[in-house]
C-alpha cells in the first residue's frame, strides 16, 4: 500500500522545548551529564551535549590542546539554531586555556550565546555568598592545582588553603567515592575560610555539597553545581529542588563578579 500525506493542518511550536542549554564535554567525561540531568533538565529546559577530543593526563599542556577543537565541537550543538547558554565543562582546561579564549573559540561557531566556564561560574557563586577568603580542593597534581590557585587569586580571592589529591586521570577522579569526597572536603577546609570550592567537573561532588556544608558550617561550591546554577540563571528558571546540591541554589545568579 502506498503511503499518503495527511491533509490535516499541523500546529508548530516556536521550539520543541522552551530553553536550550548546550554542553561541551571532554571525551572522557563521566559526571557532567548526570549532574545536569539532575540539576538543570526539566519541562522547560533541554540539554544538548557534544564532546571534544581529549586524552589524559590532566596537565596544563594537554588541556590547552583542546582550544582549537572547541569551535568544531560547538558547531555541532543544534546547527543553525540558537541556544540560551553553552557550558564548556572542564574547570582545569578553562584555566589553562583562559576564559576569554574559551569564549572566543565557542562564540566563533555559536555567536550571541552566553558562555559559561566552571571557574568563572564558581567565582560568581563565591561572590554571591560574599566569600573572599576561601579554601580550594582539587583532584589534580600540584602543577595543575597551582594554575587553579593563581586563577582565583587573580579574581580577588584570598586563599586560606590549597589542597590537591595528586591524580592525573579524570576517569579515576570520577570514580572517587562520594563518602571519600566528603572527608577530603572537610579535611581541606581551613578554619579561617569563608567558603570551600571543590574544583573539577569529573568529581561527583555536586551530590555531596549539602553533606559537606553540614560538616563545615560554611558554603560549598563545586564545578558542576556552579555551572548548573549559572545555566538555570541564564535561562531564567529557578531550581525546583536543591537535591543535596548545597546552599547555592537558594541564591540568585549574579551576572557580574
Amino acid at each position: 500500500m502506498n503511503p499518503h500525506i495527511l491533509s490535516l493542518p499541523l500546529a508548530f511550536d516556536a521550539r520543541a522545548i522552551e530553553k536550550r542549554v548546550g554542553l561541551i564535554l571532554l571525551a572522557t567525561d563521566h559526571s557532567t551529564e548526570a549532574d545536569f540531568a539532575r540539576l538543570v533538565a526539566g519541562p522547560r529546559i533541554g540539554l544538548f551535549a557534544t564532546r571534544v577530543e581529549y586524552a589524559n593526563p590532566v596537565t596544563p599542556e594537554n588541556l590547552r590542546r583542546m582550544e582549537p577543537r572547541l569551535g568544531a565541537a560547538a558547531a555541532l550543538l543544534l546547527p543553525d539554531e540558537s541556544l540560551d547558554a553553552i557550558c564548556f565543562s572542564c574547570t582545569s582546561a578553562s584555566v589553562a586555556i583562559g576564559d576569554a579564549a574559551v569564549e572566543a573559540a565557542i562564540t566563533a561557531a555559536k555567536p550571541e550565546v552566553p558562555i559559561i566556564t566552571p571557574p568563572d561560574a564558581a567565582a560568581r557563586a563565591l561572590t554571591q555568598f560574599g566569600a573572599r577568603r576561601i579554601s580550594l580542593l582539587t583532584p589534580y597534581t600540584v602543577e595543575t592545582t597551582a594554575g587553579m590557585a593563581n586563577y582565583f587569586e587573580a579574581r580577588g580571592f584570598d586563599l586560606a588553603s590549597v589542597t590537591c589529591l595528586g591524580l592525573e586521570d579524570d576517569r579515576e577522579m570520577a570514580r572517587i567515592a562520594p563518602a571519600s569526597l566528603v572527608e577530603a572536603a572537610v579535611a581541606a577546609t581551613d578554619r579561617q575560610a569563608e567558603a570551600l570550592f571543590v574544583s573539577c567537573t569529573a568529581l561527583r561532588s555536586a551530590m555531596i555539597a549539602s553533606n559537606v556544608e553540614a560538616r563545615i558550617g560554611r558554603p560549598v561550591v563545586t564545578s558542576n553545581q556552579a555551572t548548573a546554577w549559572a545555566c538555570l540563571g541564564l535561562c531564567g528558571v529557578a531550581p525546583a529542588l536543591r537535591l543535596n546540591a548545597g546552599r547555592l541554589f537558594d541564591l540568585p545568579f549574579g551576572q557580574a563578579a
